[in-house]
């Protein structure tokens, strides 16, 4: 299992635009099965940390290409990310491997 979080740096004060953005987009890849359950958070200022920031984060049982061999990336997801780049300074993408009960019980000895 890994944790995926696709990390947003927006313009200055765009920060819940590209939160509320993200959100729908989230919405759309969760609909269409392509992704399960997502947190989107984001400091515009109003919370210690770094500033013009979103992140969109999920689990996933593996890593996959969005651009891999038959993979159909919603047109309606692609719209929303089209409308989100006008405020995005840059993005990056973040993968963790998730510590579960299983993988635990190998490595605690």
């Amino acid at each position: 299992m890994y944790v995926l979080r696709r990390i947003y740096e927006t313009k200055p004060g765009m920060a819940s635009k590209v939160a509320a953005l993200v959100y729908q987009q989230a919405n759309v890849y969760t609909k269409s099965g392509q992704r399960g359950p997502t947190k989107i958070y984001f400091n515009g200022g109003t919370v210690p940390g770094t500033k013009n920031i979103v992140v969109m984060e999920w689990h996933d049982e593996n890593i996959q290409s969005p651009y891999r061999g038959g993979n159909k990336i919603p047109k309606e997801a692609l719209d929303i990310g089209g409308k989100a780049r006008e405020f995005v300074v840059d993005q990056y993408i973040e993968f963790f491997e998730l510590l579960t009960e299983e993988k635990y019980e190998r490595f605690k000895d």
